[in-house]
């Protein structure tokens, strides 16, 4: 199967293509029902709406930068703008309306921001601060709610339960049996009269009403989880600035005047303007489908809702919110799912497809049979021109029976089945191994080792000069803020390097606002992992001239270094002496796990400098080191060994220099003596020969690029044939998100980027959560292949029963009814049963299935054909030999042993469930009890047995059974699992 897929439709696990997807489902649909099938999977009629938005948006904005270009060489003549306020929106106190704002932002129209007071006009019409942002007086925020909107997305309705039975009915097999229920109906009362008439075409209208109820409940409950998934990935928070505090926000609390921080990696929440920042590159493919970034400035200050920060840092104005922005019109045209289909869906999809084709001929050939037998009957006896209502009602049940060979595999499941078949989990260092709860505990500054503890007397130790310098380096070179929270306590915002920074920072008797204010910001140059440092230029106050701060990775910084600060506080030549004593220092530090960075700085010439020049790249002076530990998470080294059990290597992917990576490595498990460590740079250098011969052997990788890191992946995917799955928090690790077989994005500390470019998202950033994943997906996995397994026996045996039957007597013993019970045996009732299991550690004790493994294996192939054999075999002996075994005779004893062969037939679908827990262990019965809902599908099972065969054979055309015939059917059945034993003993 899996050949065949990929050689005649290339449907691939990730990123195929609309139009092989759209011909895979064509193919699909033919024989089942396609409204179920593809329900949760992506609408391809709308994504073609997307795209053609797209492109008329790109052509839009195409045109509006052009309109703008022309127009703001013309901007110092413009003519006050002829704009009217509404009168309620002059009412409320504000001096622009909605529609205006969202005009300005879709037609990126620069001329009327100019006319409007430029981004403060707007700010103050908004009657906002760019400084402290909205008040939040609740009963303005409503007045401006009320006038502006909210930033929400229109959203499909949610579905009702009837819109499920309808589906459910559209069903082809359920469409025939429904008009032949209707026809039966017609001619048994004309024939019979009411209500014997009615008993047959009755019955299968109640199983038909069964099956859809039992079904349209379970995609009802299954819609519900959807929309309850949906919620959660929709969960995103947001820096602004309200009432002068900065503070995390839901996306959907904005409003136009907010005012809003972005770095790297955010989402644009909404449209709106830019107020200030620096190097700020936006990319607009989701929205205009243009690859290339777009640098937003005072001279382009459009911001659009659904575009990403790529690089920069940003402080923007809200203009326009929800259904107004170009985002939430396109988000309009996008059905709920979304997702391509899983490549379990693509196997099993398969597998319907083929199976329904071969269920199709059977049904052609058995009704052909049937229709025959009773045609040559009528020959016979010389009445073939002569047709009663019975006879027309018995080719009905011919023709239902028929159809009724026909069965379908249609499975909704979750994309981390993929996750079940990893063979290499490409780990990120902090906060998947760590606990991404950083702290200074170490420092070098003037060249004096010191441990920072709560009683460190650094402050007193320090010269006032190097001090004054190391303050003024990490409160202005920073991404993070210090602020107070409504207790007015300090609270620091950022990441928890920065974090730790700050807070070292603080402990040193710091004033952040105050070191803020004495500079003026010329330059900031964000951290950035291929360069592995960040920088600011500073305007020092009275006339100080200009200085530089850079700080990151300490051996790459301090190379950028020819100064150093001594324990005096002077400024002396790094020799080769001080080097080596540094260079030592930050491998002690690193063989402590600690992160180390150095942190130094370069007073600059005044002349020519511009915030477009580089920043200087040489010639600064080394202010100091600092070592930030960042503790191994508890459960890792136990979940790493658990991986490696399983099959599953463990590679640790970190910017981090390469003695704290293996420090680390060491300590979770992840480098062993025959493991390799290797640096991005290193590894960048070596050739395919050399890459083919290290690859397998890497299992730490330092100082690495997102490039590098992509590279590995695609190695690791094309030319050895490997599972992986890849962790990633920041933007740049989009690349290798999208690479791997299964991107994993760590939900805390994950930029909306990097969230969107994964398969599954890690709520609490935990490996060992991965690893509870990776458990989850072989449970996903196997649960299907039992399924499908226990599936396939009913399929098998069903079709044969019927069609040898129908060739050797003319007649078939399994009615429709009775087979729609079967049906929904063996699809609603046994999925449940048997796709409901939960995970257990021993199935990270099994080597993982791998990209070459077949979804049908060998061991599934020999319980099924053992199974079906057995199955065929008993239930053909008491076709055979059932009457003279009871002493049944007449049409009475037709009926007993058709009701004997149904009821021996079903006891063997619910024996054979059990057996179907455990493809291969033969103690079947373990843990059954914890699984309420299996324990519950046999028991209902049971109990609608009994009462189709004992209360409802008018309808079912059953009779009821003596203790003896119970006793066999039951036995027959139970018979079925030590053969099921036996054949689970039998290699292959």
């Amino acid at each position: 199967m899996e050949s065949y897929l990929s050689q005649n439709f290339e449907v691939k696990p990730k990123g195929t293509s609309d139009e092989v997807l759209e011909r895979w489902r064509n193919l699909c649909g033919v024989v089942k029902n396609p409204k179920r099938r593809f329900r949760f999977t992506a609408n391809l009629s709308k994504r073609y709406e997307a795209a053609a938005m797209r492109r008329t948006n790109q052509e839009k904005l195409r045109i509006a930068v052009l309109v703008s270009k022309a127009a703001f060489q013309f901007i110092q003549g413009v003519a006050p703008s002829d704009y009217a306020v509404p009168e309620e929106v002059k009412a409320a106190g504000y001096g622009i309306c909605a529609d205006e704002l969202s005009c300005i932002a879709e037609g990126h129209d620069l001329k009327k921001v100019k006319a409007h007071g430029g981004v403060m006009g707007i700010a103050e019409k908004l009657c906002t601060s760019t400084e402290n942002g909205l008040t939040t007086d609740p009963a303005t925020l409503a007045c401006r709610q009320d006038l502006f909107g909210i930033n929400k997305f229109a959203e499909p309705q949610l579905r009702s339960f009837w819109v499920f039975v309808w589906e459910a009915l559209q069903d082809m097999t359920l469409m025939i049996l429904g008009v032949c229920a209707f026809v039966s109906l017609i001619v048994g009362v004309a024939t019979e009269g009411w209500p014997v008439g009615a008993h047959d075409g009755l019955g299968i209208v109640a199983s038909i009403l069964l099956v859809v109820f039992v079904t349209a409940t379970s995609d009802y409950r299954q819609s519900l989880q959807f929309r309850d998934l949906d919620k959660e990935k929709k969960k995103i928070a947001i820096q602004v600035t309200r009432n002068g505090d900065r503070q995390k926000m839901s996306i959907y609390d904005l409003l136009p005047g907010d005012i809003v921080h972005l770095s790297i990696g955010d989402q644009v929440p909404a449209d709106g303007l830019f107020v200030s920042g620096f190097s700020v590159l936006i990319d607009e493919s989701s929205l205009t489908g243009e690859s290339e970034p777009v640098m937003v400035s005072d001279e382009n200050p459009f911001l659009l809702s659904g575009t990403k920060v790529q690089d920069g840092s940003c402080k923007m104005i809200i203009t326009t919110v929800g259904m107004r922005t170009q985002w939430g019109k396109l988000m309009a045209t996008l059905s709920e799912g979304g997702d391509d289909e899983t490549p379990l869906q693509v196997k099993l999809n398969g597998v319907a497809t083929i199976i329904g084709k071969i269920g199709l001929f059977f049904a052609v050939v058995t009704f052909a049979v049937l229709v025959n037998g009773l045609v040559a009957r009528k020959w016979r006896e010389g009445t073939h021109w002569y047709w009663a209502g019975d006879e027309a009602l018995e080719l009905l049940e011919y023709f239902a029976i028929a159809m009724m060979n026909d069965k379908a595999l249609v499975r909704n499941l979750a994309a981390c089945e993929t996750m079940g078949s990893s063979t290499t989990i490409c780990s990120d260092k902090t906060g998947t191994l760590t606990t991404n709860h950083m702290t200074v505990v170490k420092s070098c500054i003037g060249l004096n080792v010191k441990e920072i503890t709560n009683e460190s007397s650094l402050r007193t130790e320090l010269p006032d000069s190097t001090l004054k310098l190391l303050l003024q380096s990490i409160f202005n070179n920073t991404g993070g803020e210090v602020v107070a929270n409504k207790n007015g306590k300090h609270e620091i915002l950022g990441t928890p390097t920065e974090t730790a920074l700050l807070e070292f920072a603080l402990s040193l008797g710091g004033d952040f606002h105050a070191e803020r204010q004495a500079s003026k910001l010329i330059k900031v140059e964000p951290f950035n992992s291929t360069k592995k440092r960040m920088g600011v230029v500073l305007d020092l106050p009275n006339g100080g001239g200009l200085r530089a701060h850079s700080k990151g990775a300490s051996e790459i910084v301090l190379a950028t270094c020819d100064k150093v600060i001594n324990a005096n506080g002077e400024i002396v030549p790094l020799d080769a002496e001080t080097l080596e004593h540094l260079t030592v220092t930050i491998d002690q530090f690193a063989n402590e796990s600690l992160r180390t960075l150095c942190l130094v700085y370069m007073d600059m010439e005044n002349a020519g400098f511009t915030p477009n020049d580089p920043m200087p790249t040489e010639g600064y002076t080394c202010i100091g080191i600092v070592g930030i530990k960042d503790p191994v998470r508890p459960g890792v080294k136990e979940s790493v060994a658990m991986c490696r059990a399983a099959g599953i290597t463990v590679r640790m992917v970190t910017g981090d220099n390469i003695n704290t990576a293996k420090a680390i490595a060491r300590e979770c498990g992840i480098l062993t003596d025959d493991g390799i460590a290797i640096e991005g740079p290193v590894f960048r250098e070596k050739s395919l020969e050399e890459l083919e011969k290290i690859v397998p052997k890497i299992q730490v990788m330092a100082r690495s690029s997102p490039l590098d890191k992509h590279t590995l992946v695609k190695h690791l995917r094309t030319t050895f044939n490997e599972v992986v799955a890849v962790t990633g928090d920041g933007t740049n690790d989009a690349p290798a998100l999208h690479e791997a077989d299964i991107g994993l994005a760590m939900g805390i500390a994950g930029t909306e980027v990097a969230k969107e470019s994964a398969d599954v998202i890690i709520l609490d950033d935990n490996f060992s959560t991965i690893v509870t994943v990776a458990k989850w997906g072989r449970s996903v996995y196997i649960n299907i292949q039992k399924f499908v397994q226990f599936q396939l026996t009913v399929n098998i045996v069903a079709l044969l029963v019927n069609f040898f039957s129908a060739c050797w007597t003319g007649s078939a013993p399994l009615t429709a009814v009775q087979l729609l019970w079967v049906n929904m045996i063996m699809d609603t009732l046994g999925a449940l049963a048997l796709a409901t299991e939960p995970p257990n550690d021993d199935l990270m004790k099994r080597t993982p299935v791998g990209r070459q493994g077949n979804f049908i294996s060998n061991v599934m192939w020999r319980n099924i054909l053992g199974q079906s054999f057995y199955q065929f075999m008993v239930i053909w002996f008491l076709q055979a030999n059932g009457k003279a075994l009871f002493g049944l005779q007449g049409p009475e004893g037709d009926l007993s042993l058709n009701t004997l062969i149904f009821n021996s037939f079903v006891f063997c679908q619910i024996f054979n469930e059990i057996s179907s827990r455990d493809m291969e262990e033969i103690d079947v019965f373990k843990g059954i009890l914890d699984n309420y809902v299996f324990v519950a599908v046999i028991s209902i099972t049971l109990f609608f047995q009994i009462i189709i065969i004992e209360y409802l054979g008018t309808f079912a055309n059953t009779t009821p059974l003596s203790f003896m015939q119970w006793f066999l059917s039951i036995f027959i059945g139970f018979l079925g699992m030590p053969v099921a034993a036996g054949l689970k003993k039998i290699p292959v």
